[in-house]
């Protein structure tokens, strides 16, 4: 699979009783692929997949998977807390029609960088697909070290890595060391910019949701090689970049479809909604980004 282009981070559509608005999802996906959007990643952590049941996970990638055929690149979101559970949530993706996934570390259990590797062999060698890694410290505990990327380095299966550390100079070693090995696509949604310029070809982006033209516009830009107006487009997406980044990340996100004009309902709890003032706030910066 070649990792190009704007990929949203699903976010899960919910309606007033909580339950999964598979109506609005459908629309929204059909909105997103008008925009031109390349593809897509449900049942990642924008897509709140922690606070859903096995069924309802598989419902959301069953949908993704009917509405969208052939028209995108499709990458399900399989973690869990456990090897045997990503593993059975990896085979129910491969059933459904996905070729490849999002892997992040398994939360909370806090594994070593041995454990971890043969975390990553355990599914490769029970399932096969595509593993796009995912490296998010501040969500699971622990980094996706080099010493792993050295050892899955050349695997034909493990096809890329989705850098969301924060750290630009990672991003920058990842693609001088690994450019052969992994294609490295961009998880830092205030750093986009500097991403695509070390070699970044994807970007796999929560705010993609709701703000999905500036998004395209962005990597049609860049790709183009006007890095002037990928570059303006990059400034004026910042402020509300940062304001995601400040923390109510999924919420912000939900709200920004409201703004856009897709409900999608609030997110589950322990997440509670946005305040009048912090809704207004997130307003600003959007119509900001959006001129």
């Amino acid at each position: 699979m070649d990792l190009k282009g704007i990929l949203p981070a699903l976010v899960t559509p919910f309606d007033a009783k909580g339950d999964t608005d598979f109506r609005t999802l459908e629309r929204l996906l059909e909105h997103h692929l008008a925009k031109g959007v390349h593809g897509f990643v449900p049942m990642g952590s924008t897509g709140e997949y922690y606070a859903m049941s096995d069924q309802e996970r598989w419902d959301v990638l069953r949908c993704v998977k009917e509405v969208v055929g052939k028209r995108g690149i499709l990458i399900a979101g399989t973690n869990a807390g456990s090897t045997r559970d990503v593993i059975r949530h990896t085979e129910a993706a491969k059933k459904l029609g996905y070729d490849a996934v999002l892997l992040p570390p398994p939360y909370y259990s806090l594994p070593t960088q041995q454990e971890l590797l043969a975390h990553y062999n355990a599914v490769l060698d029970a399932v096969d697909v595509e593993i796009v890694l995912y490296n998010f410290p501040l969500r699971a505990g622990v980094e996706i070290g080099f010493d792993v990327l050295d050892a899955l380095a050349g695997n034909p299966r493990v096809i890329g890595i989705k850098e969301s550390s924060g750290n630009l100079l990672r991003a920058h070693e990842i693609n001088k060391r690994y450019a052969a090995d992994y294609q490295l696509s961009c998880g830092g949604d205030d750093q986009a910019f500097d991403f695509f310029l070390w070699g970044a070809t994807s970007w796999i982006c929560g705010p993609a949701n709701c703000l999905v033209e500036p998004c395209v516009k962005f990597y049609d830009a860049f790709t183009s090689g006007d890095l002037r107006k990928a570059q303006a487009i990059a400034k004026a997406l910042y402020p509300v970049m940062t304001n995601l980044e400040s923390g109510k990340f999924v919420q912000k996100v939900k709200y920004g479809c409201e703004l856009m004009g897709i409900p999608v309902g609030e997110p589950r709890r322990p997440l509670l909604p946005l305040s009048d003032p912090e809704k207004r706030e997130l307003a600003r910066a959007v119509a900001a980004a959006s001129t």
